[in-house]
């Protein structure tokens, strides 16, 4: 099977080995397929992201991207189209997931019994729709003193998510979707995508549905984690919301992330590329070995996609192995050879 992988910038590459690793201990026949994506992109064809690489992440289909860095204030990126046509974006992550038509940025955000604490038994998956809001870096300057961003919400978006969320709720036997908006003072645009998820909820009366506030729901996330079962939210609001919930489980080094589209799907990790810890060798892995399994899960190698996950768990219960942002002082190589082991171990035994 072909699988993608962009290897990205900062602790990308070391990560991207480190996923590249645990999922070849499946022994699954994977052909892993390079796709130059910023430096290597533009050495090879003097563009970041160039209609070629486009076209051969919808050939593999389904890829692993590490970590991009993004400039802040200096990462728009103007992309070509093959009908000349010309898109600019507001980053290099935001425009793969835009060009491809990739709309849901699925966040597991689970907790663990080792590391965790009170947040162990936090288990919820944020449905983060990722075309549109204020992310589409439609902004300009009105003088030196102002500018002004455009927060976009629409329809036909909003229900694709909304309905993405209640059919995973369904198909993984989940028993709640929450909406986030703030909707009491954006009435116009986060008023319609509250209308737009309950319009959508009235499908799925097995289902249970309620909404909250961002603000609220980070209140209640800290206070009350059970609450939450399955999240959906505007593009922004789910980025920060994830991002919080990786805070609470330990590390954003544990959380995991995929972007899927019509038959194409791109699984990555929810954090950055941390330049400052780059080249160093103590990067944290799991979130990009867990993005893995996500994929396997997506192909239907689910008992791949089982044994990945395992031995995250075991490795990190044993605690004799953990990198320095879970308390250890192993090596990115260290904890995906451990988790490598056990995974090859579990495959034999399957």
């Amino acid at each position: 099977m072909k699988i993608g992988i962009i290897k990205g910038n900062g602790i990308g590459p070391e990560i991207s080995e480190a996923a590249m690793l645990v999922l070849n201990a499946t022994g699954l026949d994977i052909q892993w397929v390079s796709i130059p994506v910023a430096a290597e992109a533009v050495a090879l064809y003097e563009h970041p992201l160039p209609p070629e690489v486009i076209a051969q992440l919808r050939d593999v289909k389904v890829a692993i991207k590490a970590p991009l860095l993004v400039d802040k204030g200096l990462g728009r990126i103007t992309c070509h189209n093959d009908d000349g046509t010309e898109v600019t974006y507001p980053s290099l992550n935001n425009a793969i997931r835009r060009a491809l038509k990739l709309f849901v940025n699925p966040r597991p955000v689970r907790g663990f019994r080792s590391l965790s604490g009170k947040y162990a038994d936090l288990d919820m998956v944020i449905m983060r729709e990722v075309t549109e809001d204020v992310y589409i870096g439609w902004e300009h300057k009105i003088d030196d003193n102002a500018a002004q961003a455009i927060k976009l919400i629409t329809r036909s978006a909003s229900k694709r998510v909304a309905r993405y969320a209640f059919d995973y709720a369904r198909t993984h036997q989940r028993k709640k979707v929450t909406c986030l908006h703030k909707a009491n003072v954006l009435n116009f645009t986060d008023g319609l995508f509250l209308e737009c998820c309950r319009e959508v909820a009235r499908d799925y009366p097995d289902i249970n549905f309620d909404d909250l506030m961002i603000d609220a729901a980070c209140y209640q996330l800290v206070r009350k984690p059970e609450f939450f079962d399955v999240v959906v939210a505007p593009n922004q609001y789910g980025d920060i919301f994830s991002d919080l919930g990786a805070g609470l489980i330990g590390s954003l080094g544990l959380a995991p992330g995929s972007n899927i589209g019509e038959g194409i799907a791109v699984f990555e990790a929810s954090h950055g590329a941390a330049p400052d810890i780059a080249g160093k060798g103590i990067a944290n892995p799991v979130a990009l070995i867990l993005s893995g399994a996500e994929l396997l899960d997506h192909i239907e190698q689910f008992g791949a996609a089982a044994a990945v996950r395992r031995a995250v768990d075991e490795v990190l219960l044993t605690r004799d192995t953990l990198t320095p942002d879970l308390g250890g002082s192993a090596t990115t190589q260290q904890i995906a050879q451990a988790i490598a082991d056990r995974v090859n171990l579990f495959m034999l035994k399957a």
